[in-house]
């Protein structure tokens, strides 16, 4: 059975995701963030050194960090699911999106967040994280104006890693300018796989 250490409102929400379209049985244990500091609890220590969420628990393995989880239950249970062919020239833009996730996109979504709380301090930088949003979402859009997934026609664990970056952004009130990126969000949240995810891991804020 896998364990997915799940955080409230955090990145292994996609994870969940994830398990559900693939169909795996898996269990939650659940952590809340600290009301005052949004922070996760200590308690996810005891499970990683780190103290983050998602952390996943297959027999003895423990697996932390979004992309290396979806590779990891795709390629050890996916059955060929959700992936391009290993062989294939999309199965190298497959693993470069499951890179860009965290590697680009969501740097400048998080400076974009704790800036803003700097208020007139933050206003210099507001330019500079404005650009490089412009740049990561109008290159999103892009792809997304010519497939409806990132890597074809069909979905796979791109999409699902990626997630997380269309709904940030849209959180952030950041989507009005990319429809391709938008309607590519509203398919996935449309999916009912995403939908049994939110009902398993609990109020999700970036469900619409």
């Amino acid at each position: 059975m896998i364990t997915v250490h799940h955080l409230n409102n955090s990145r292994s929400q996609r994870i969940l995701w994830l398990l559900e379209e693939l169909g795996l049985p898996y269990e939650i244990k659940r952590y809340q963030r600290d009301p005052k500091t949004n922070l996760a609890p200590p308690e996810l220590k005891a499970v990683h050194p780190l103290g983050k969420s998602p952390v996943i628990e297959d027999g003895p393995h423990v697996v932390i960090e979004s992309g290396a989880i979806v590779d990891y239950l795709i390629r050890r249970h996916g059955q060929g699911r959700l992936q391009p062919d290993p062989a294939s020239a999309t199965y190298d833009e497959y693993v470069q999106w499951l890179h860009f996730a965290e590697g680009s996109a969501m740097l400048p979504l998080m400076l974009n967040l704790y800036v803003g709380r700097l208020g007139d301090a933050g206003a210099p930088l507001h330019p500079r994280i404005e650009s490089e949003l412009a740049n990561y979402l109008g290159y999103l859009n892009d792809v997304l104006a010519r497939t409806p997934y990132l890597v074809g026609e069909a979905i796979s664990g791109a999409d699902i890693q990626m997630s997380f970056i269309g709904e940030i952004a849209q959180a952030q009130g950041k989507l009005q300018a990319y429809p391709h990126l938008a309607a590519w969000l509203q398919r996935l949240q449309a999916r009912p796989a995403y939908r049994k995810a939110v009902e398993q891991g609990g109020e999700y804020a970036f469900a619409k």
